[in-house]
Formats: C-alpha cells, structure tokens, sequence
C-alpha cells in the first residue's frame, strides 16, 4: 500500500526528494512551488473538513471528527488531521497493520478500521475533490488525480461499502433558499460543497465572468459572486444552474462504485439546480 503514501506526499508543497516519487509513478517532473499554490493554496484546498464541513472552511466537525479516528487507534492527531497527505498515509499505515496481523482477531480489527476510515472520512469527499482538480489542474496534478482516482476507486470496490452513510454527510446542513433566510446565507450555502453539491473555485468565477461577458471583480468568492448577480441576476442563475446540472451529472457516473455517497452528492447538486432555476425564473418575471 505503499502507493496511498507515495501520492500522499505529492500533494504538500513540492521539495526535491519528490522528483524520485514522481517518477516512480510515472507522473514526470515536479512543478514549481507558484503551480502548487496556483492549484492547493488558491483554489482547491487539500483538506477534508473545507468539503465535509457545514461551513466550507477549514476545521470544525469534520476535523474533530477526522481527530477522533486517531485517538480511538490511541494515536495523537496531527493538527491538520484532515490534510489529504496526512489521510493518505494514515490509510497506508492502517493497510500495513491489517497486513502484518498476527492473528484473525487482529485482522479483523484492523480490517475494520481500514474499511471505517475509507467509508467514512476518505469516499465521502475525495471523488468530488478529483473531480473539481481534473477540470483546473495542469498536466502534472491532473495526473496526479487521474491515478489517485483509480487507486481511489480500486480500493472502493475491494472493500464491502457501509451500511450506513458517512456522518459527515447524514449530518450535514441543506443548501439554503434566499427566500427563506436571505441572500447572505444563500451566496454562503452556494460556495460550501456538502450544501451545494458543487465546488466552486475561484477560475470558476472568472471564467463566469468571460462567458457572461460581466465585469470581473477580484476579492473572496462570495464577494465576487454578489457582484456577478448584480450586474446580470438572470444570466448568473442561468450559468449557477448550468454548473449545478454538470454537477450532477458527475456525480452519477460515480454511483455503480460510491453508491449512496454518490447518490447524496447527486441529490444535492440536483436540488441546487431547481432552485437556482425557480429562482431565475422569479427573477424574469419581477
């Protein structure tokens, strides 16, 4: 399993020692630090807890929660548990334990957790992460994800799926209507994955801006995205509900391996989109 900690290692900032990596895997030469942050400072943050948690930000619940599967293995967590390097090889490591038992009741134990942390903490979020990094990466990081989904994906239909979806998802908050409890929480709830079922970076918003042919602003997401509904509402909600559908979509094509994880995401980018339709429409007639 030594390839969960070999990827791992690719997604922290770029150093030297990881150009044999990269080659081991056939990935090519390593970029810059600028492409790095460009890709995971920027735009699409490595961490579980920015497309699991209710807020979109980093920490919170789905940090803790992250930290608690460490501490039930009687492990201190590292401060960013929920950094995908950290994840990966915590996942390496718990493949390594099962391996190495010395009895079936070992195994099973460590069969267990395996299977836990996989479900739990890693499919709920990183087929949706891959996703989003196909579309903005460049050559080298689209690898990267490219071969992180199929070991992704491989070890899914390996392992028996959960009975049970991922807590971070039965728990989390539903996308909010405008209409209901304002615009804020509506722009905020927009750019938070588990709500919207969708990520949204920030190219996204430039290129809305250049096929919208809207001025672009620069600033944080939300900011920019108020100010794209206000030079041109109808239009903005037409482009939201479009990027929803495409969503969706995406989401789909994962059900036959990521079941009911993918069938949440679907749903949830499926709901955004009906929304964002009702409200161009309402927009149009006022």
């Amino acid at each position: 399993m030594e390839i969960f900690r070999a990827l791992g290692t690719l997604v922290e900032p770029p150093v030297e020692e990881h150009r044999c990596v990269a080659d081991l895997l056939e990935l090519g030469s390593p970029p810059g630090a600028s492409t790095y942050s460009e890709v995971f400072l920027f735009q699409l943050y490595p961490y579980a807890s920015v497309y699991l948690g209710p807020e979109g930000m980093l920490g919170g619940d789905a940090r803790d929660r992250i930290a608690g599967f460490w501490r039930v293995l009687d492990e201190t967590p590292p401060r960013e548990c929920d950094h995908l390097a950290l994840m990966l090889s915590l996942y390496a490591r718990l493949c390594e334990l099962r391996e190495n038992a010395d009895d079936d009741k070992t195994e099973a134990f460590w069969s267990h957790a395996r299977r836990a942390f996989f479900w739990e903490h890693m499919a709920s979020w990183l087929p949706v992460f891959l996703n989003k990094l196909e579309q903005i990466a460049d050559d080298y990081y689209g690898r990267w994800g490219r071969l992180l989904r199929q070991v992704i994906v491989a070890e899914a239909e390996s392992l028996t799926a959960q009975e049970t979806l991922s807590l971070h998802l039965r728990e989390a908050p539903a996308f909010e209507d405008p209409r209901e409890r304002g615009g804020e929480t509506f722009l905020e709830s927009l750019l938070v994955p588990v709500r919207s079922g969708m990520i949204l970076v920030r190219s996204d918003l430039e290129r809305a801006a250049g096929e919208l042919e809207l001025g672009r602003r620069v600033g944080e997401r939300k900011f920019v995205l108020k100010a794209l509904l206000a030079q041109d509402a109808d239009a903005t909600f037409e482009w939201l509900e479009g990027e929803a559908v495409g969503w969706e979509g995406l989401h789909r094509a994962r059900v036959a391996t990521f079941e009911a994880i993918s069938d949440f995401w679907a749903e949830r980018a499926a709901r955004t989109a009906e929304l964002l339709a009702t409200l161009r429409d309402e927009s149009l007639r006022a």
